[in-house]
């Protein structure tokens, strides 16, 4: 029987053009396991491009690899990018589920010749990949690339600087390894990835402990004016507009965590941020316990994740996104706060 690993394994027998994408605004596991990967392909003499859809947090510029990185800008480079996608033979999409999540690239990546590859732990993918390797049990898509770099015999080939990067691929979503998704799997990985000599501190402080100034004040702002904590619904909440974030002269990465800090909220079970964005809000979604945020935010918010994790978007203004989210509210008392819903007075 041909298995992914078997496919992937006659497709990259001999050296390729290869085009690796991630999701937009990529956080520490899309950026760390697109260049771990890449790491590995350059040592088998593979041609590699690593393309993201947009800017990511400055923060993540430490990771091997990074100066070769190209940011979709639709204005500067759209052709470039095209051609890349058009040209490579094949195509990694890691860290993402739908072809939507990588915003125009994704109609590139889904007309390419190339044979595409999927790489990712979010529920319920799209079926575009030829090979996939979805998981929505791992913990970190860098969880799954060590995995496939190991099970095609290269574990001894990881670098430190690959190691690195996936170590803080899966450090980060993991939670710190506090979430419910750390594994005894998760553990065994970062102790074979000790292996490469990789520096846990370091990363933790690259990631953690490099702050501006500025954006500290932007994080007593946001706990001191912006927080609000619904009791009725053990829901806690923030809504940033487009001129805070001006204000504040907010950097991409800037709003990262900053919904965790209501979930930390004693008695919170669900949590969200909304950020106007100008061309619309982005949503994210954290709970904890049987919440699923993921369906909440796939039937409400046009978006979807992982259960206790999810991102969404809104397209109408900041004040009446809100205003939607807590009008949604009373129908999940129940599974929030162990109450049914009172059945509304018969009409007469």
């Amino acid at each position: 029987m041909t298995t992914p690993l078997i496919e992937l394994q006659a497709l990259l027998a001999q050296p390729r053009q290869v085009f690796i994408t991630t999701h937009h605004k990529p956080d520490a596991d899309a950026l760390g396991s697109s260049l771990a990967w890449a790491g590995y392909l350059k040592q088998h003499g593979h041609h590699v491009t690593v393309v993201t859809p947009s800017d990511y947090p400055g923060f993540l510029s430490w990771m091997a690899g990074n100066d070769e990185v190209v940011v979709y800008d639709k204005r500067q480079n759209d052709r470039q990018v095209r051609d890349l996608v058009q040209r490579a033979e094949v195509i990694f999409c890691l860290d993402f589920s739908c072809l939507g999540r990588i915003n125009e690239i994704g109609e590139y990546v889904r007309n390419a010749p190339g044979t595409k590859v999927l790489i990712d732990h979010h529920q319920q993918p799209e079926d575009f990949a030829d090979i996939n390797f979805s998981n929505p049990g791992a913990a970190a898509t860098a969880e799954l690339v060590f995995e496939i770099i190991r099970d095609l015999g290269g574990q001894a080939e990881i670098t430190k600087a690959m190691g690195e990067a996936l170590y803080a691929g899966i450090m980060t979503d993991t939670g710190s390894f506090r979430h419910p998704s750390t594994s005894r799997n998760v553990h065994l990985i970062i102790a074979e990835l000790l292996s490469a000599h990789i520096d846990l501190s370091a990363v933790h402080r690259r990631i953690y402990d490099s702050h501006t100034e500025i954006r500290l004040r932007f994080l007593g702002f946001v706990l001191k004016e912006k927080l609000v904590v619904n009791r009725e619904f053990n829901t806690a909440y923030i809504a940033i507009t487009k001129e805070e974030l001006r204000e504040y002269d907010s950097k991409t990465g800037d709003t990262e965590g900053l919904v965790n800090y209501a979930l930390s909220i004693e008695g919170i079970v669900f949590a969200a941020i909304f950020i106007d964005r100008g061309s619309a809000v982005k949503i994210s979604f954290r709970s904890v316990g049987d919440f699923s945020v993921s369906d909440f935010s796939r039937l409400h918010f046009e978006g979807g994740g992982h259960h206790n994790a999810a991102g969404g978007i809104s397209y109408v203004p900041l004040d009446a996104t809100v205003e939607r989210f807590l009008g949604l509210l009373p129908q999940y008392k129940e599974q929030l706060v162990g109450e049914p819903v009172a059945a509304a007075p018969p009409v007469a």
